[in-house]
């Protein structure tokens, strides 16, 4: 019995090649399901997530139970004597139990990891031997007639892009064989059907040029570029700019494969006399690297720093590329010695070196030297495997790619002695002996970050449209590479919500790292890495440090989360910076300022709520918010904050300034979240931020209540009044002024007094009734008593009243009182609206022509508010 699952799914009996497959689409998605994990346990969880996704029927349990049983039957047909026990019943689910030769799908994966490892060693025959047998296998996508959830969708993006993989390394193998003119119509084929894939156009334009086809050659990095710069608004990757300039220039190195020079294999002599280890003396271009990855894209800069960094490393030095977890060091590294070819002549090996890699010096060298085709025992002894490093690097140009050092000590005795070749590491943490050839990756900037979105995602973004939600997926994934993949994996799995929907479930904060993780399952654990590998102390900063608002924060702020002094805090943030949990600001107005990059802030509070005692996260909340208030008060009606205006910087800060108050109100702190709502109504009232006033001020209302304060009550009350005003609400901000007027009573709270009765008189003053709101006024300013705010407002309303009523003259000494007593609030805003009114009505004798601002910063413009 054979399974096929590399297009429509199909089940053939043996004997015969009549295929005997279920005609129910939901049994065929259970028995695709369970060939995609054979000989693994599938849970029953996970085998309804597949069939009804978010919304399973009540009888799901009892239905797949059905399932089961209707497809144990069918595999009894096909194979009458072992049929039914291939699929078997396993707690948690089930399992289907095959030979891999009876599953195209393993087959297929099979043939192409040999064809992959032929490519490295430089059998090209083999390689494209082996490709061609394993394209051979691929009929369509997988399961292309059966209704696909997250696991098939998931797979099925992986397996095209290992059909992908197959395609470019047949092509390489068949070009390096001289078989470019055979290879031009199925080349552009291929590019037809992949259009934004940058190195199948590659390989088509070697491919022309070497058929003599120059000019069409070139024709192809045009129509590339074109459609590039059209349609993402990018150019092509540096490689294929390059491989153009080769061409223009004519490079007759272009027009033949690489030559590889015979190796030769000497016997190495081990110093304890055991048998001989065979040595494989490296030919011209021992090629022991990855692929390189398909969807990698920008890192210019870094790659010509790379470049340059390598150039004339001294005997024994290394070069090394580090930064947090998912910055793309691997990816990065392996680009760089494909593309540093011609500086390494005599090869490039890559060795893994973290995860599960060798640990110590001894099994790390042991490592390389397999990789450089060393076979036969070798010496146990690390200064003999030493030996015979240095012989095979001996007068030779050879660039190691040491990946995941996790320590000074494991990769010391891997670095070459002789001149010429060298070590490129990636890791973590900066080497201790590493000075001057270091190079910090960063997560990518957003131009770039949307390239490889759209790069990862393939065909499931538009060619035309969606712009902005991919701007949002790279922004919200920090543009960090290993989100990003993420992401389009998610994409992926879920086709049909399209890029908005993912843009939006990304959106919520607490269920990103969620979202990330479910088509990616190692995303997590990669992220997570960082903090499991630094020292309690720090792993507690950290996750205290996530209640901070996003964007960059001073170590004032810091300690104040803490509960550390300033100084002992520096340090904490220092050695954080030093782990990859935190990172300093290195330019711009906030340069020396610390952050928790979004999705590390993120795995913080994860962290918090699962490791950190509640009272203790308490504390932290409340010290936060005393911070937060401290910094808002500084901030309204200041000249600058942080080298900005006030208002950009609060509008950096304004979310995560109202999540403080969110999580203020949910730890119970009723105080801190009315103080810290207090001290940003003015931000959030200069800035018009309708949103979030309400969300902050709605939650500082029950905080106000829950404690039994009725003046705040009040005062959150009119505010909300305020807003519904502003808002054009006027019936509801009725409501809440008079609201707050009953509570200021209650209080009793003779200023919000004042201010009810205020915002009730410009209530009346906006429907027309004059002798309303000049009622009102003069008791308001009676209660509004020595509060300047409160004086403030009711002179600003008689202000305009007067307009009305009496003209300018009467007019201008309510806006000199209000000058005077923005001038003693020091506050800017409300002084410049003061004075604006004083030069309009200064010398007039009537109202200015047709408008009036009749708040600060809100305009009427001929009856209507603009």
């Amino acid at each position: 019995m054979r399974f096929r699952i590399l297009g429509p799914l199909e089940v053939t009996s043996p004997g015969t090649a009549v295929p005997v497959t279920p005609r129910a689409a939901k049994i065929r998605a259970v028995l695709a399901t369970l060939l995609v994990r054979a000989n693994e346990v599938v849970s029953v969880d996970s085998l309804i997530d597949e069939l009804w996704g978010e919304n399973p029927p009540r009888t799901a349990t009892t239905t797949l139970q059905v399932y089961i049983s209707q497809l144990r039957k069918l595999l009894h047909a096909a194979d009458p004597e072992y049929g039914r026990d291939t699929l078997v019943t396993r707690p948690p689910g089930y399992a289907l139990y095959l030979d891999p030769a009876q599953l195209d799908l393993t087959v297929f994966e099979e043939l192409h990891h040999s064809g992959r490892e032929a490519l490295l060693r430089g059998e090209h025959a083999a390689a494209a031997d082996l490709q061609s047998r394993a394209l051979a296998l691929w009929r369509a996508p997988l399961a292309s007639d059966t209704p696909h959830g997250a696991l098939l969708a998931r797979t099925a993006v992986r397996l095209a892009e290992v059909r992908t993989a197959a395609l470019e390394q047949r092509f390489r193998a068949e070009l390096q064989l001289g078989g470019h003119q055979n290879l031009v119509g199925e080349l552009q084929a291929t590019v037809a059907e992949m259009p934004m894939r940058e190195e199948f156009h590659a390989l088509l334009m070697v491919a022309l040029y070497r058929t003599g086809r120059q000019a069409d050659a070139l024709r192809v990095f045009t129509q590339l570029r074109q459609a590039l710069v059209e349609e993402l608004a990018i150019e092509p990757g540096r490689r294929l700019q390059q491989l153009q300039q080769r061409i223009l220039a004519g490079d007759p190195e272009l027009l033949r494969p690489a030559v590889r020079e015979t190796a030769r294999t000497e016997p190495a002599a081990p110093a304890d006399g055991s048998a001989s280890a065979r040595v494989r003396l490296p030919g011209q271009a021992l090629d022991r690297l990855p692929a390189r990855d398909p969807v990698f894209v920008g890192r210019t800069e870094e790659l010509e720093r790379l470049g340059s960094l390598l150039r004339d490393v001294p005997a024994g030095g290394c070069v090394a590329v580090t930064g947090a977890a998912g910055t793309g060091k691997t990816a990065l590294a392996v680009a760089a010695a494909h593309e540093l070819s011609g500086l390494f002549p005599d090869g490039r090996v890559f060795l893994e070196l973290g995860g599960p890699g060798p640990a110590d010096p001894t099994e790390a060298l042991t490592a390389l030297l397999r990789r450089f085709g060393v076979s036969g025992p070798l010496p146990p002894q690390e200064s003999e495997l030493r030996r015979i490093l240095n012989r095979l690097t001996k007068d030779r140009r050879m660039l190691l790619v040491l990946d995941g050092v996790r320590s000074p000590a494991q990769v010391r005795s891997l670095l070459p002695d002789t001149p010429g070749s060298t070590a490129l590491l990636t890791c973590r943490r900066t080497p201790e002996e590493l000075t001057g050839r270091v190079l910090e990756l960063d997560v990518l900037p957003q131009p770039e970050a949307r390239r490889l979105f759209t790069s990862a995602a393939g065909r499931l973004v538009p060619r035309r449209g969606g712009e902005a939600a991919v701007r949002e997926i790279a922004a919200l994934c920090g543009g960090l590479p290993l989100a990003l993949r993420a992401a389009a994996a998610r994409l992926a799995s879920r086709p049909h919500w399209g890029l908005e929907m993912l843009a939006a479930r990304l959106r919520e904060e607490p269920r990103r790292l969620a979202e990330l993780t479910a088509a990616a399952p190692g995303f997590h654990d990669r992220l997570r890495s960082s903090y499991e590998e630094a020292p309690p102390a720090l792993r507690r900063a950290f996750r205290l440090l996530g209640l901070v608002p996003s964007g960059p924060f001073g170590a004032q702020t810091a300690a104040a989360v803490l509960g550390e002094d300033v100084v002992k805090t520096e340090e904490v943030l220092r050695q954080l910076a030093e782990v990859r949990l935190a990172s300093q600001v290195p330019d711009g107005p906030a340069r020396g300022a610390h952050r928790l990059p979004g999705l590390w802030r993120l795995l913080a509070l994860e962290c918090l709520a699962a490791e950190t005692p509640a009272e203790e996260a308490r504390a932290a909340t409340a010290r936060l918010a005393a911070a937060c208030v401290a910094q808002a008060a500084a901030a309204d009606g200041a000249a600058e904050m942080d080298g900005l205006h006030p208002l950009e910087w609060f509008a950096e800060r304004q979310d995560g300034l109202v999540a403080v108050v969110r999580r203020c109100h949910a730890a119970g702190l009723w105080a801190e979240a009315v103080e810290l709502a207090d001290a940003l109504t003015g931000l959030l009232e200069a800035r018009a931020a309708w949103e979030a006033w309400e969300a902050c001020h709605t939650l500082a209302l029950d905080a106000a209540r829950r404690r039994e304060d009725l003046a705040a009550e009040a005062r959150l009350l009119r505010s909300l009044g305020d807003l519904a005003w502003q808002r054009r609400r006027l019936d509801r901000a009725a409501e809440y002024y008079e609201r707050a007027l009953l509570t200021a009573d209650a209080a009793p709270a003779a200023a919000e007094r004042g201010r009810a009765l205020v915002g009730l008189a410009d209530l009346q003053l906006d429907a027309g009734g004059l002798e309303g709101a000049a009622a009102l006024l003069p008791p308001a300013l009676d209660a509004a008593g020595d509060d300047p705010r409160g004086r403030y407002e009711a002179h600003r309303v008689w202000g305009l009243l007067a307009l009305e009523t009496d003209g300018p003259t009467a007019a201008r000494p309510h806006f000199a009182e209000c000058r005077d007593l923005a001038a003693g609030l020091r506050d800017r805003r409300l002084q410049s609206y003061a004075d604006r009114w004083l030069e309009r009505v200064r010398g007039a004798e009537g109202r200015p022509a047709g408008w009036s601002e009749v708040r600060p910063g809100v305009w009427r413009l001929e009856g209507c508010e603009v």
